[in-house]
């Protein structure tokens, strides 16, 4: 507990003691406005109990990973009489966990003995690029494992047969359309649910900021129990149709029927899905292939009599 006197004066040596903050630091934030101009008292300059709790504010700010330039604007929010705890509460609920799962160590000998007894330092390296192991600072052969889940799938797999390098592989893949999944889910609750409080002309009130988080905090879990639902669904489906195919009880698919994975990117996707919907991107886009599949042909059939009239044109 801090027991700084009610109308302390400080001295910036002394502020910066209180605070942990240098002295540099502090005449740095009064030059980028995040900090009040100290009292000039003769000719030395005075700071306050004021002083110290904004230094302590900006501390925790930049601990919670905002940079200087945001903490600005929720500084200057607080000072126009804005709730600065609202929004902070706000931010809490956004950046907080989104999954029970709590991260566990790993060695690098439990990790080999995990993935069949035989060190494999590409995979490791794989690995820590998809951020599925994260290295401890310090420590050679430990690791962090965010999401024990996620490697125990992983080992399953591999224990089922699948290379490593095809693991890491579809991981890259399915991250990819799931960061897609992310996106569209947020961007359809901001405009559904958020548009009253973001898309003021007004910045949003305590009030406002405190329902949205308390909104946030509702809605967090639908996004994964909808890809869960949806996710049974498809399995359901594709195995059934798969097993069926393979017992022979359907017909073979025809190499026209057969289909492949394309990157296109995101942009590109929700310009499509706003021309013609969600449900039509699919067959919007296999047209438009299609079509310029066809036109091409067309030009070469026409390039083509075009060269055979000439060489049959007389001299």
């Amino acid at each position: 507990m801090n027991h700084e006197p009610a109308g302390a004066a400080y001295r910036i040596e002394d502020l910066a003691h209180h605070s942990g903050a240098t002295v540099r630091t502090i005449r740095a934030y009064q030059d980028r406005g995040l900090l009040p101009r100290p009292e000039r008292r003769g000719r030395a300059n005075v700071y306050s109990n004021i002083h110290l709790t904004r230094l302590r504010q900006i501390a925790d700010l930049l601990d919670r990973g905002y940079t200087l330039a945001s903490i600005k604007e929720l500084l200057e929010a607080w000072d126009t009489g804005r709730g600065l705890g609202g929004v902070l509460g706000l931010a809490a609920e956004v950046e907080g966990p989104w999954t029970d799962e709590e991260a566990v160590r790993i060695s690098r000998a439990e990790l080999i003995e995990r993935f069949g007894g035989a060190p494999d330092e590409a995979a490791v390296a794989d690995a820590v690029e998809l951020s599925v192991l994260e290295p401890v600072p310090g420590e050679a052969d430990l690791f962090l494992v965010p999401s024990p889940q996620e490697l125990a799938v992983a080992a399953e797999l591999h224990e089922a047969g699948v290379p490593l390098s095809a693991i890491a592989g579809h991981l890259r893949e399915l991250r990819g359309q799931v960061e897609h999944i992310a996106t569209r889910f947020l961007e359809f609750t901001t405009e559904h649910v958020f548009a009253r409080y973001i898309g003021q002309h007004q910045p949003p009130t305590e009030a406002d900021t405190v329902e949205a988080a308390t909104l946030v905090r509702r809605l967090r879990p639908l996004a994964q129990q909808t890809v869960d639902a949806e996710l049974a669904r498809a399995m359901r489906l594709f195995a059934t149709r798969q097993l069926r195919r393979h017992l022979g009880s359907a017909p073979a698919a025809t190499p026209a029927e057969e289909s492949c994975s394309v990157r296109i990117p995101a942009s590109t996707m929700r310009a499509v899905e706003r021309l013609v919907g969600p449900e039509q991107v699919s067959a919007f886009i296999a047209a438009a292939a299609e079509r310029e599949v066809q036109s091409r042909t067309l030009d070469s059939l026409t390039a083509n009599m075009r060269e055979t009239n000439k060489v049959h044109e007389p001299p």
